[in-house]
């Protein structure tokens, strides 16, 4: 296995650059996901990285080794795509042999590699089907298992699991972070899915844009969010938040919402009276109260899911999302006051995004 280390790198399609300057550090058997909304370059960068896209500038090494001018073959990586890309005139074990067969590897090393990746993924009473034979979640399998075959120095997949279907995607998911424990490659897996990156990740890598917004383990990301686009993208249901102004009193750190609501804020040394700034709290950090420190929010519709109770409201006209776990019975139109939780809140600078904790 290998480190994977992009330098600066750089990708223009003519006059276009879409790649800016990305830099990543990958360590030697690392589990890195690269996350973004469609259009942000995570894919192009993939396809950098494997020699499926030539590189503008910059470096791109892998081990020991600078790879910008080698050609896929000589990289020494495998690739698993969205679509399985299997041949369908060949039986489970051949298209998990093809990549040998194809550099004359013995036989008895082919049956060896093909039978203990089979057993690692559940395939061996398989190994004679078709991929017509097979369902999704198999044929993912052994696209998979096409991949461990080789024994590259680095595994990437390419959203492989949009294909499949909700209650598979959650199966697969776990299959290929045991099967990452299990082998141990250095693997870079793109996908649009933040619950996938969240899940699976040692590290996520979150761009937007074809830049590098923050890079950080998923828990790090999730609880210190350097900007309101990560804080916004990472954390499902999505982070709320109010626009409004900073205002110190007596009592403390406050925010004067757009709307005219006074909202407790977390302490923030050096944050300036009268200073625009956007208070984040996600669903979770959000309590039903009573009294005149939260703020007022008109329900729309409540979502029960059996262990909590998923509750959108509008304050104004921001929309509002508060996740609760006790049972509660609000009607649509019920104005009711939310109170955040002051220890995970954050304040964002209003002008650039940027977080304002110390």
């Amino acid at each position: 296995m290998a480190s994977v280390v992009v330098r600066d790198v750089r990708k223009s399609f003519g006059q276009s650059e879409v790649i800016h300057g990305v830099s990543i550090d990958i360590e030697d058997g690392e589990f890195v996901v690269l996350v973004g909304p469609s259009g942000c370059g995570k894919s192009t960068l993939l396809r950098m990285i494997s020699g499926l896209e030539s590189i503008t500038s910059g470096e791109l090494w892998i081990g020991e080794r600078m790879v910008n001018m080698a050609p896929p073959k000589e990289r020494d990586i495998a690739m698993v795509f969205q679509n399985y890309a299997l041949y369908p005139h060949m039986t489970v074990f051949e298209n998990m042999a093809f990549s040998m067969r194809l550099r004359k590897a013995p036989q008895e090393e082919t049956d060896r590699r093909v039978t203990e990746a089979a057993a690692i993924l559940g395939l061996t009473p398989l190994l004679a089907r078709f991929p017509r034979q097979l369902s999704g979640g198999q044929r993912q399998r052994v696209a998979m298992g096409r991949a461990i075959v080789r024994d590259p120095q680095v595994f990437l997949f390419d959203e492989p699991l949009s294909n499949l279907d909700a209650k598979l995607r959650v199966q697969m998911r776990t299959e290929i972070k045991a099967l990452h424990q299990r082998v141990g490659g250095t693997t870079i897996y793109v996908t649009h899915d933040q619950i996938e990156a969240m899940t699976m990740a040692d590290k996520i890598v979150v761009m937007q844009g074809g830049h590098v917004e923050q890079i950080g383990a998923p828990l790090e990301l999730y609880d210190n969010p350097r900007n309101v686009f990560v804080a916004g993208f990472i954390g499902s249901p999505a982070m709320n938040f109010l626009t409004g102004v900073a205002k110190r009193n007596g009592a403390g750190m406050t925010v004067v919402t757009d709307h005219g609501e006074t909202v407790a804020a977390p302490e923030t040394p050096g944050l300036e009276d009268g200073r625009p700034v956007v208070m984040g709290v996600r669903p979770e950090h959000l309590t039903l109260t009573g009294d005149a420190h939260g703020f007022a929010a008109q329900v729309v519709v409540t979502e029960p899911t059996g262990a909590e109770v998923q509750v959108s409201a509008r304050h104004g006209q921001d929309e509002i999302t508060a996740v609760f776990r006790e049972r509660v019975a609000l009607k649509p139109g019920e104005t009711i006051r939310l109170s955040p939780d002051l220890a995970h809140a954050h304040l964002f600078d209003a002008a650039t995004g940027l977080s304002l904790r110390a």
